[in-house]
């Protein structure tokens, strides 16, 4: 560390930013004075000395660190109030006629065309007062909804840079209304956007193409450009491969079939999908090998290949991971070509510092964490996991060694984000990345630039390329079909992340110095191929040669070349020793020369450049290359106690947060629905429906169907369930049939394990549920029809008692499952006993089946000792914890005679904020309070929680702050 004053400086820097995006007021205050009281043993640490310029330095970095975000963060604010003099309120939903210049590319999918517009004026309809353009600095995101088909092509041939005259409705973007979910709102405020923008029609917006020299944008020629290739695609692939070539040539991931995306999602695959460094190098390599062919000199070979790697950036869509490539290959060939050293760690610390200079919010995006954290961990792991595989072929070695250790270094973030984890990931990335990145991404680029030139022949090329995608498709489908590998996770804290990544380094480098790995005088486990380094020209001919060779022959995204694989593990006799980096200072470092500086070797030295993160798969890693070094008892047992530490910490972030001994309802907010989640005390979790998108329209037309529609299940519920590390369910309950209670179970069964399906034992004889039904069958999901007197006892402290549907009140279900219309009258009721606490949860059940039950707990059929429930002449009436009001708080229900019987402390009302129903009723709502019941809405809070334990309960929720306890 001491030989990389950059690196130091920046990790510094990341930490003083980490810390204000954490932090704020007082705290961080106190974080900042206890980092500064922390950093003379950080300092001793790094050896690097307290009163030295360096740590005066880092200091300076970690201050700059917290000074830049908090000043960025601070002006990041929307000016809307200011230039319409009306409060955030009356801004929401105001009628006004904006004008602005399109800011990015037009994105149309089905009856939705958005982008964003860069305002230069707005006048509120209603005021008729224009703001001037010289006020107005603000970015908003637009979406058009499109009312006829042809507005499609209208909307298509928009383009960056077009002045555009909308008329439309401003709206707040949504907020995340359920603990740990996604927020809208903050992710467009990191983007640096308010304000949404909504318009009906594409006869609503006004577009002229911009004249003179407003006509030079060279965003706009980017998008055009990436538009040409992607139609070019389109000529050469059928649906689904021709959005998933687009994704893995041009990186327009958006037009990925949705499947095929979470088929790759589900094992570890999408980064084969995203646009990085092997894109980068073998465009480097390609440029270089041409300018070699066309004779030109290496000195001009290196600055035309300088000048072109922002214009690939800008052609690739420009994500976080492809400019972290380009800059990097850009320093790597501008220090080539003034033959300054080169140091992969140095170089990608100059790019993240760059980035967060640029803007720090990329801080927060998760291309950027993974591909930094990815690339620094190829260059500091991988030299301690090559020894792992040193008797394995060679043929496998290198690809093995950057297999692990990628899948080692992104599975925290992996699971913090996406919170699951496939075992079968690491397979597939071992089987699939070589053949994707080394076969097919080339096969279809070539094919792709062909097509424009001999069609006949780009087509025999396409052929060959989907025949490939074809075996990836079936081989990726077969290994999500195999039951048990897929494991959730709950999102772990930053304190577990960084541990683990401390542990399995020093772990690493035990069992590296146990292997042999270290030589006496030589260098430090993990920083030899990365670090400043003093060698003569042969060990740098001998490494670079090797990455060139390997990277030319277009390796996979990892590394994973036959070439690779083919010089790992050799001996090389002429490699010089490498002194301890951290002694060496990096102005002692010499320059790098490369294998040779005639023309055939610019390919070489391009991937070479391009390829940092590699170098250690290239390096020449014999049996006798280094001295063997027999590491103490107390490091052996050391090395035992920290895989044991290991090992517990990943069991130990596997369980599923919740305090011993207590029960949790969560009702979740998924908008006009309704969707429970209830963890008893031992550890049960039971999901009382789970919502689902309603389709007002009945049958759409086929040309507004979205390529990923929104779905209640699969956006809202299944993420929830997996960040709360819901590992299975060991019951759903649909309570009845109708698209908002059951239409989202379709998504939990499909990718969360169930072990029993109770419903109320009827069909509405939609496609949808029967889908739903049909695939518990196939899933060997039990399924259960409920009846009034049955009960389910999840663990000793809860009990859930059924009180409909009614045996006799249904058609008799001989043979097949009946189709019963009013699925209303049909929901299943049942009164939940836990901790102590009891609970109502009532469906959609109407005021006529509400009247039912009260008639059976009269008659005594239902008044059993178990349930606590008294008949109605009874002197002594009950009273329970919490009513859910059934149907959304419609007034079809919640009947005088129903409330005035359970007597409820709280009442919960599930509905969607403004749905068009008017849940909850005024007259519900009034009733409720003349009981004396406290409410809880979704619509106003968002999602409310209930702890329950030894009869106590406590509840919080999303919106508001936390409410006392319910006595």
């Amino acid at each position: 560390m001491k030989g990389r004053p950059l690196l130091c400086f920046t990790i510094f820097w990341l930490c003083g930013s980490g810390m204000a995006c954490m932090l704020t007021g007082w705290a961080l205050f106190w974080g900042m004075v206890g980092a500064v009281a922390c950093l003379p043993l950080v300092l001793r640490l790094l050896h690097i000395p307290v009163s030295g310029w360096l740590s005066i330095l880092l200091l300076a970095a970690f201050i700059g660190g917290v000074v830049q975000w908090e000043w960025n963060d601070s002006h990041n604010s929307s000016r809307l109030s200011q230039y319409l003099q009306l409060s955030t309120e009356v801004i929401d939903g105001l009628d006004a006629i904006v004008e602005g210049e399109l800011a990015s590319d037009v994105r149309v999918d089905g009856d939705r065309a958005s982008f964003e517009l860069q305002l230069s004026s707005i006048m509120a309809q209603e005021a008729q007062s224009q703001v001037p353009s010289t006020m107005i600095d603000e970015r908003i995101i637009v979406q058009v909804r499109l009312m006829e088909e042809q507005e499609q092509r209208i909307a298509a041939a928009w383009k960056r840079g077009d002045k555009l005259t909308l008329s439309g409705s401003l709206a707040l973007p949504g907020e995340a209304r359920n603990f740990g979910g996604f927020d809208y709102r903050h992710y467009l405020r990191t983007q640096y956007i308010h304000w949404m923008f909504k318009v009906k029609g594409a006869d609503s917006v006004t577009a002229m193409t911009p004249q003179g020299w407003e006509r030079i944008n060279i965003f706009r020629w980017a998008d055009s450009a990436r538009q040409l290739l992607g139609s070019a695609v389109d000529r050469l692939f059928p649906e689904p491969h021709a959005g998933y070539m687009k994704g893995l040539i041009i990186g327009m991931a958006k037009d990925i079939d949705p499947g095929t995306y979470g088929q790759f999602s589900q094992l570890g695959l999408t980064h084969i999908l995203a646009i990085s460094g092997t894109h980068v190098a073998v465009y480097v390599a390609s440029l270089l090998a041409l300018m070699s062919w066309l004779r030109l000199t290496r000195e001009t070979a290196l600055t035309v290949a300088l000048i072109l790697i922002p214009a690939y950036v800008l052609l690739s869509g420009g994500s976080p991971s492809v400019i972290r490539a380009g800059m990097m290959s850009m320093i790597g060939l501008y220090m080539t070509k003034r033959g300054l050293a080169r140091d992969g760690l140095q170089i990608i610390s100059a790019a993240a510092l760059l980035m967060m200079w640029w803007n720090p919010y990329f801080l927060l995006n998760v291309s950027f964490q993974l591909s930094f954290l990815v690339t620094t961990g190829l260059m500091i792991y991988m030299p301690l996991i090559n020894r792992l595989f040193s008797r394995w072929p060679k043929a496998l070695a290198a690809t093995a060694s950057v297999t692990v250790t990628a899948q080692l270094i992104s599975f925290p973030v992996t699971i913090l984000y996406f919170n699951q984890f496939s075992l079968l990931s690491f397979a597939a990335n071992l089987l699939l990345v070589s053949l994707i990145s080394a076969v097919v991404l080339p096969l279809g680029t070539v094919a792709m630039i062909l097509s424009f030139v001999w069609l006949p022949a780009a087509k025999i090329l396409a052929w060959i390329a989907v025949q490939l995608n074809q075996i990836t498709f079936l081989t990726v489908e077969w290994m999500n079909s195999l039951p048990g590998f897929v494991m959730i996770w709950a999102s772990p804290s930053l304190l577990w992340i960084t541990a683990y990544y401390a542990i399995l380094y020093v772990l690493l480098y035990l069992l590296h110095q146990r292997s042999g790995g270290d030589a006496p005088h030589g260098v430090k486990a993990g920083e030899e191929d990365t670090a400043p380094l003093h060698m003569d020209r042969q060990m740098a001919s001998a490494t670079h040669s090797l990455q060139g060779q390997a990277a030319a022959s277009m390796g996979s995204k990892l590394g994973q070349s036959s070439s690779i694989s083919h010089f790992a593990g050799t001996e090389s006799p002429n490699i010089a020793r490498v002194h301890n980096p951290m002694q060496l200072s990096a102005q002692h470092a010499q320059p790098m020369r490369t294998a040779g500086t005639d023309q055939g070797s610019l390919a070489t030295l391009g991937a070479s450049i391009a390829w940092p993160e590699y170098a250690s798969a290239f390096t020449a890693k014999g049996a006798g290359f280094y001295s063997e070094v027999q590491i103490s008892k107390g490091q052996r047992w050391l090395c035992g106690v920290l895989a044991i530490s290991f090992v517990a910490g990943l069991w130990w972030a596997y369980q599923t947060p919740q305090p011993a001994g207590t029960g949790v309802v969560q009702f979740l907010d998924i908008g006009q629905g309704d969707s429970t989640l209830i963890t008893t005390p031992g550890g049960k979790h039971i999901l009382v429906d789970g919502g689902g998108t309603i389709n007002f329209g009945g049958n759409e037309a086929s040309w507004k169907t979205r390529r990923d529609p929104y779905e209640v299940g699969a956006k809202v519920v299944v993420p929830l369930l997996k960040k709360r590390g819901i590992h299975q369910l060991d019951a759903v309950i649909a309570t009845h049939a109708d698209q908002d209670h059951a239409g989202g179970l379709q998504a939990v069964l499909e990718q969360i394990p169930v072990k029993r399906l109770m419903f109320n034992g009827t069909t509405s004889g939609k496609e949808k549920f029967d889908q739903l039904l049909d695939t518990a069958t196939q899933r060997q999901i039990p399924l259960f029809a409920i009846r009034q007197g049955m009960a389910y006892k999840p663990d000793r402290e809860t009990t859930l008692h059924f009180l409909s549907p009614e045996p006799d009140g249904l058609p008799d279900s001989s043979g097949e499952i009946p189709v019963y219309e009013n699925q209303n009258a049909a929901s299943v009721v049942f009164l939940l006993e836990m901790a102590g606490t009891s609970m109502l949860f009532t469906g959609d059940m109407d005021a006529a089946t509400e009247q039912d039950v009260l008639y059976a707990i009269q008659d005594g059929s239902l008044a059993e000792a178990s349930m606590g429930l008294r008949p109605l002449s009874s002197s002594s009436p009950i009273s329970i914890d919490v009513l859910k009001a059934a149907h959304h708080g419609s007034k079809t229900s919640s009947s005088d005679a129903w409330l005035q019987y359970w007597n409820a402390k709280a009442a919960l009302i599930s509905a969607g904020v403004n749905n068009t129903y008017g849940h909850p009723n005024p007259e519900v709502m009034k009733r409720l309070e003349q009981e004396g019941s406290r409410i809880y809405r979704t619509d106003k809070m968002g999602e409310v929680q209930m702890k329950v334990k030894n009869g106590r309960m406590d509840v919080r929720y999303k919106l508001v702050k936390d409410e006392k306890p319910l006595e």
